[in-house]
């Protein structure tokens, strides 16, 4: 079991920066693919950008690439979310999740989220 929590959210005008971190416990997490994913109110949530248990390989969505760079320590059990040149389109609840694939089968924890709110 893994317990994710969030922090950093908050109130940012645009083109302003927020940092994004994702602390786990319970267990260690180095094997885990882990993913930052975002809700706006009356959407579905979505990929905003993952990243491999060793960090070599990442992935963004569109919307985001150039702009968000996600990354992880290992040793510290944690993964953060830099986020720059931040859009009103931005604003969503932000969660962390984290995926392992185990004996055949898939864990999925998800994070309680944090806000993230960018004004115009």
């Amino acid at each position: 079991q893994v317990q994710l929590v969030e922090s950093g959210g908050g109130l940012v005008q645009a083109g302003g920066s927020l940092r994004l971190s994702c602390a786990a416990s319970g267990r260690t997490f180095s094997g885990y693919r882990m993913g930052w994913f975002r809700q706006a109110p009356g959407k579905e949530r979505e990929l905003v950008a993952a990243i491999s248990w060793s960090g070599s390989n990442t992935d963004y969505a569109d919307s985001v690439k150039g702009r968000f760079t996600i990354s992880r320590d290992n040793a510290k059990n944690t993964v953060d979310l830099q986020m720059n040149s931040l859009k009103p389109e931005d604003t969503a609840v932000y969660y962390c999740r984290g995926q392992v694939i185990g004996g055949g089968v898939e864990y999925v924890y998800w994070g309680q989220g944090t806000q993230v709110t960018v004004s115009s």
